[in-house]
């Protein structure tokens, strides 16, 4: 009887089998089997994944100093010196990385209305700033004594100024806390008068080789040098962020491809060109910085406009079928990468939103971009898949074999922005799937 059975279920799936044909069933709307989420998301969804990530770092992230020898709290109160440092966490709260991930979590805090996004920040920018006279005056009396802040007291590249200015400025208009002007001061400073630059005032480095570009430094320049236009009203400022994002672009951006080479050397007659996919980014996440403040009738917005416009339509072309962009934008045997990624989901949702670009055209894209990043978000709230700080080379093995990890800084503050600039676009435009497909539904 038991035998009976088996044979008559095994009959009816195979009639059921069948039946599943071209006459019977609607084969263009069968479920394709994406290793991602495919579909109208909502912002919940969105900011259940930024939640784990706010709660993991706010753990991973203590704001508070300790005694380097025996790890006791110190309260910081006349004086600093060479024994206090930083509680141990995951990550550095003075980095270029950490820039970035504060402008994050005040983006979400605006969207979403939820203020521990905006204490994470308040907390540790004012805890920052509210130190910074007494390492500075320790650097003063000797400068090469150990000093925890000796990043931003003394920076000596733009990796040490530039993210943590601009964070600082958006914290500043927020809450005008009167700690935070000096070290805004102090950093814009040194990019504006310190940083080496070349003949036609370009930003620049003499490493690896003497006068070099790298594309990181639009991003390590220009947000800080518009938002501080915009704190102070100086157009120099403007002028000189709209230079860096044209001079760069003459040098590096290659129109062909539609996007940039990471690094450009004076003297080289022929320039190797790597497009890496994080330098691409900054050099994206800076445009969108800048056009978010710069006014209207500025002198070299719509060169910028442009600029950017022919960035992302370049980018466009080279998203991978799983939502990812690769280490080397051009070369689909480097490895899917998530910063990069997450910093183009960013960047194309804010100019989107802004009107900067259509719609229709760069949403599924952009949609498609977060739900690839939102599987890279772990139940720890940790972001897989992060290239970690790279320098720049002139052969293919460097970029192709670089690490991935949980603790690669790079990658929390552009999921943070991604996250943010999505529920933004998501509570702005009504979606569908046509035809399996995710777009924009303009009826």
């Amino acid at each position: 009887m038991k035998k009976l059975v088996l044979l008559f279920c095994f009959i009816a799936q195979i009639t059921q089998a069948q039946k599943a044909n071209d006459v019977t069933t609607p084969l263009h709307a069968l479920q394709p089997d994406y290793p991602f989420p495919y579909k109208v998301m909502s912002t919940s969804e969105v900011k259940t994944t930024l939640d784990r990530i706010l709660d993991y770092l706010d753990a991973a992230t203590p704001a508070e100093w300790v005694n380097r020898r025996t790890n006791e709290p110190v309260t910081l109160t006349t004086t600093a010196d060479t024994s206090i440092t930083f509680k141990p966490g995951d990550f550095r709260l003075t980095s270029y990385e950490w820039g970035v991930t504060y402008a994050g979590m005040l983006r979400i805090g605006e969207v979403t209305g939820d203020e521990r996004y905006n204490i994470y920040t308040t907390e540790r920018l004012n805890f920052l700033a509210k130190a910074y006279p007494f390492f500075k005056k320790l650097y003063e009396q000797d400068p090469k004594a150990v000093n925890a802040l000796r990043q931003p007291v003394a920076p000596h590249a733009l990796d040490d100024a530039g993210a943590m200015c601009a964070a600082m400025i958006k914290e500043y208009h927020r809450t005008k806390e009167p700690a935070l002007r000096p070290l805004i001061d102090h950093f814009i400073q040194y990019i504006s008068t310190k940083e080496y630059r070349l003949a036609d005032g370009t930003l620049a480095r003499n490493r690896p080789l003497k006068n070099t570009l790298w594309l990181d430094d639009l991003f390590m320049s220009v947000p800080a040098l518009a938002q501080m236009g915009k704190l102070t009203g100086d157009t120099k400022y403007y002028n000189d962020a709209v230079k860096q994002v044209l001079q760069f672009s003459k040098r590096m951006f290659n129109k062909d491809l539609g996007i940039y080479m990471h690094g450009w050397v004076e003297s080289m007659e022929v320039h190797p060109e790597f497009h890496w996919a994080r330098a691409n980014g900054w050099a994206v996440l800076a445009m969108t910085e800048l056009l978010d403040v710069l006014p209207t009738q500025a002198k070299g917005r719509q060169e910028v406009l442009a600029q950017l416009r022919a960035h992302i339509k370049g980018l466009a072309q080279y998203q991978s079928g799983q939502g990812f962009w690769h280490q080397l934008l051009d070369r689909n045997d480097s490895y899917l990468e998530t910063s990069a990624t997450a910093i183009y989901a960013y960047a194309i949702a804010r100019a989107i939103n802004n009107g900067w670009i259509d719609a229709k055209t760069y949403m599924p894209m952009c949609l498609l971009a977060w739900s690839a990043v939102s599987t890279k978000v772990n139940a720890h709230g940790e972001v897989e898949g992060t290239c970690v700080g790279t320098g720049m080379a002139f052969d293919p093995a460097f970029y192709y074999y670089r690490p991935v990890n949980v603790y690669a800084a790079h990658g929390y503050g552009p999921v943070l922005l991604a996250g943010g600039e999505i529920i933004s676009l998501l509570q702005k435009y009504p979606l569908e799937i046509n035809d399996s497909a995710l777009m924009l539904n303009d009826n």
